[in-house]
């Protein structure tokens, strides 16, 4: 059995440290991926700031973009001793500037490059070395396309594969009409799982709750949630009792709030605008009453008042009405 059924997609400007430890704060056991960074990044770059996460984080997985073998095994040699659970190829991204550098997508195309890398990886790590990467690229679309890709990278070492359930258009569509323009085709995933038992496959693509990863886990072995978990992060608090069988008393909204300003306030200390800290909890009262207004109060706060306004909010709050709608929204479990 595999042991991250539920995972949180890495997201470019999204699944930056400080977005994965007030996920923590959510769930204990869902495993987390950081933002893709490339092997320029790492090798020609501040490595260190790319590299460095808080053990709260943990389990976390490291996801690389690059497609030279031996880019790719010093990177992973450099963030081995930092602590990270596996190590990630990203062969997904459908961006026209990542594909000019000849990592992303377009490397589905490319299959025994890819084992390359990831045979290379391999070689500098006793870690799991797995692979994200679409359904299909432009007009290599056929599962016949896809199953030929795994079967060549699997040969390589990979065993477990994220695949994200809709092809990519490498021209003509953004990153952004690339989430959501290609259509979803879950059943493909899943005939992947049936033609290869062997190796462990992750559904990734149009999962909105955690019903809906329930179902597929009956067809796969792991499902990844993305933008679903970023706009409403709250979905995730009953994950570690549902998937886990982890029954520790979960927390309100409030206490996570709370315990994230502890930590903004550290990295404040730091030098970190609360801006860029604070853009991370706006979905926290996702489709509760008075979500708009919590996040138009976060949002001045952040921009005006600073870390005291947001916790003279908790304390008791400039708008009385505002505070006990939120707080009847917030009840335990």
């Amino acid at each position: 059995m595999y042991a991250h059924p539920l995972s949180v997609a890495p997201m470019l400007d999204w699944t930056d440290r400080h977005f994965r430890y007030f996920l923590r704060l959510i769930s204990r056991h869902v495993l987390l991926y950081t933002e893709m960074v490339t092997c320029g990044a790492i090798l020609q770059g501040d490595a260190h700031r790319h590299l460095d996460f808080d053990p709260r984080e943990k389990p976390l997985v490291l996801q690389l973009g690059g497609s030279d073998p031996e880019a790719l095994s010093r990177c992973v040699s450099l963030a081995e001793p930092y602590g990270y659970d596996a190590f990630n190829l990203n062969v997904g991204c459908p961006s026209q500037r990542v594909s000019q550098g000849r990592f992303g997508a377009c490397l589905m195309k490319e299959p025994g490059l890819v084992a390359e890398c990831i045979a290379a990886m391999r070689s500098a790590t006793t870690l799991p070395v797995t692979v994200k990467c679409r359904i299909g690229v432009d007009d290599h679309d056929r599962y016949e396309d896809l199953a030929g890709f795994v079967n060549r990278v699997a040969a390589a070492g990979c065993r477990t594969f994220v695949v994200h359930a809709r092809k990519a258009w490498l021209r003509g569509l953004s990153p952004r009409e690339n989430r959501t323009v290609p259509p979803l085709c879950h059943d493909r995933v899943h005939r992947l799982k049936r033609d290869f038992p062997h190796l462990t496959i992750v559904l990734n693509g149009g999962i909105e709750n955690l019903d809906q990863a329930r179902e597929h886990l009956a067809r796969v072995d792991g499902v990844m949630i993305g933008r679903a978990a970023y706009h409403n992060p709250w979905l995730l608090v009953e994950a570690d009792r549902r998937f886990y069988g982890d029954f520790h008393p979960l927390p309100t909204r409030c206490d996570v709030f709370q315990d994230y300003l502890a930590y903004a306030a550290r990295w404040l200390q730091a030098g970190v605008p609360l801006q860029s800290l604070t853009r991370h909890v706006l979905g926290l009262y996702h489709g509760q009453p008075g979500a708009r207004r919590w996040r138009r109060h976060v949002t001045e706060a952040a921009g005006n008042g600073g870390i005291e306004a947001l916790r003279n909010w908790l304390d008791s709050g400039p708008d009385g009405e505002h505070r006990d709608a939120l707080r009847k929204s917030d009840e335990r479990y």
